[in-house]
């Protein structure tokens, strides 16, 4: 595949927690590719490393070896300081538990990275988005005033303002009822149809990996397989699959 249609790659990815016996390697020289404008879900069971694995890949732990680049620059060799720079300018994460700040307002929220990472306002794209994500008329409110729901779609769209290279979500919708779940779903799917973000979202769920255009099955600190086109049936196959050669 052709590495300019690719919006984050890795190569021999290695993240070992602890040391002798009581080592466990969560992540286990991974080489992965993820393709530009493509929704892709990261499934496995419990203690997997997935969501090891996305922190890595969006710069927010350090791997003991290995490489990752989120288009063309590689982020694994930059210091600290470089590193929250760059990140800050063409990573967005998502959070499973929001992380917003509750003492200022839903588009002061959405806002920051620009403020922090000394980018100019767009009130244009902050307008799209927030359209898009059907938060226009929350703007002013504070998160505590606002449904789980739409907290989390304030969350994407903080997450988006930036107009990151990649997006990386840690189960977005683990804190939402069913109903909240499709709506973010729905959305973080839009966004790389309409927009052609690139998202890479660890879910534990069939059903909102179906969202996704293509499923990375992850055990043992490996990629063990992949599901092209989800079907929730398709999904729970391939987990079967797993749990099966792990027998």
């Amino acid at each position: 595949m052709n590495d300019t249609k690719l919006a984050l790659r890795a190569r021999g990815l290695t993240k070992t927690y602890g040391a002798g016996a009581s080592a466990v390697t969560a992540v286990n020289h991974v080489d992965l590719d993820i393709d530009e404008g493509v929704l892709t879900a990261v499934m496995g069971p419990s203690g997997s490393g997935k969501t090891t694995l996305v922190h890595l890949l969006a710069g927010l732990d350090r791997p003991d070896s290995g490489q990752v680049w989120v288009g063309d620059q590689e982020i694994t060799a930059l210091k600290d300081k470089e590193l929250a720079k760059v990140r800050g300018r063409i990573v967005g994460f998502v959070f499973q538990g929001f992380n917003l700040l509750q003492t200022m307002s839903a588009r002061d929220n959405i806002v920051l990275p620009l403020r922090l990472n000394g980018l100019p306002a767009d009130d244009a794209w902050l307008g799209s988005l927030t359209d898009m994500l059907g938060i226009g008329r929350e703007l002013e409110r504070r998160p505590f005033e606002l449904s789980g729901g739409q907290q989390q779609r304030v969350a994407i769209a903080r997450a988006l303002i930036t107009r990151p290279r990649v997006v990386l979500a840690d189960e977005p919708t683990g804190n939402l009822d069913t109903h909240a779940s499709a709506e973010i779903l729905s959305h973080l799917r839009q966004s790389c149809r309409e927009l052609g973000q690139s998202v890479v979202m660890v879910t534990h769920d069939p059903t909102a990996a179906s969202y996704a255009g293509r499923v990375l099955l992850f055990a043992d600190g490996q990629v063990a397989g992949h599901v092209n086109d989800p079907t929730p049936d398709a999904v729970l196959a391939g987990l079967d699959a797993l749990a099966g050669v792990e027998r």
